[in-house]
């Protein structure tokens, strides 16, 4: 099946709307495509730093030279040396997804490697901001001077919902290729609906729910009632001040939360939470006084 062509939006390929939030970061990469330098780019999961690395490598003087992925939570020096030796020394771009969660040995080998490679360009990737991981030892200072001369800040999905009706063109476009359908349109309800949700998951989510909606669909245009369920959760309530939590309590009944759900492996809840597997198994030592913590070895 012929996959479609890029989205022909003014600023770069698949890169996908126009809201002022976005006509910044459209700014922002603008300087950046004719250069070498590296980048640093901050946007809650979801929110495309993948799709924003591979346009800024793609509009780029190196766009004919290798573009490496690499996928920091489950890296080893083994595989941070095999990426690299097997491209060489030929000006490749080296994607680094979720830097947070990058061990520390690696980012001192990575450190090393930047500094002794001219011909390196990093873009860097993470879903908290700079300040933090450094705050909380989950990336090294020297290596973020190193990798963040400039840094591009994507914005979550409910700050820019003036891009959501172009998005569901865009993903629809893209569902419809991929599963054989012939869908022209949706009606205006959809997008209210759409727009009115919150978007914790961001771009993702959007098209997880415009793909879904697509291989359910029997109509040639879909409608509100075609849309799959998505809960929206309530606002949480204020407690009274006697019943409040202290910060670290929340934390850790939050950490708690997320390591049942991921069923306590730690790559995958470091991941979801947005910190390194050294820096969950750090506030993880400090909970092992709580009896409620099951078993869990943090060693």
């Amino acid at each position: 099946m012929k996959q479609p062509g890029p989205w022909p939006g003014r600023a770069f390929p698949y890169v996908v709307g126009e809201s002022q939030h976005m006509q910044d970061v459209y700014a922002v990469m603008a300087l950046l495509v004719g250069s070498d330098t590296n980048v640093w780019l901050e946007g809650e999961r979801g929110t495309g730093t993948e799709l924003i690395a591979a346009a800024l490598h793609a509009a780029g003087p190196r766009a004919s030279r290798p573009y490496v992925t690499f996928d920091s939570t489950t890296a080893d020096q083994r595989a941070l040396d095999a990426r690299l030796a097997a491209r060489g020394r030929c000006a490749a771009t080296l994607f680094l997804d979720d830097i947070g969660a990058l061990a520390p040995s690696l980012q001192a080998s990575l450190l090393q490697i930047t500094t002794s490679r001219t011909d390196l360009r990093v873009i860097a990737a993470s879903t908290r901001t700079a300040r933090s991981l450094i705050d909380d030892g989950c990336v090294l200072d020297d290596l973020h001077r190193r990798l963040a001369p400039a840094c591009v800040e994507l914005p979550p999905l409910r700050q820019r919902t003036g891009d959501i009706q172009m998005l569901v063109a865009h993903f629809l476009r893209l569902a419809c290729a991929r599963h054989g359908k012939s869908i022209s349109g949706f009606t205006q309800g959809v997008i209210d609906r759409l727009t009115a949700h919150t978007w914790p998951g961001n771009l993702r989510e959007l098209e997880n729910i415009v793909e879904r909606a697509v291989v359910m669909a029997d109509a040639a245009v879909l409608d509100v009632d075609q849309l799959p369920s998505f809960a929206e959760e309530p606002p949480p309530a204020c407690p009274s001040v006697s019943q409040r939590l202290t910060l670290r309590q929340v934390e850790r009944l939050y950490i708690l939360d997320t390591l049942e759900q991921t069923r306590w492996n730690r790559v995958k809840a470091a991941r979801l939470l947005g910190i390194s597997v050294r820096g969950l198994r750090y506030k993880l030592q400090g909970y092992l006084s709580d009896k409620t913590i099951r078993g869990v070895s943090t060693g």
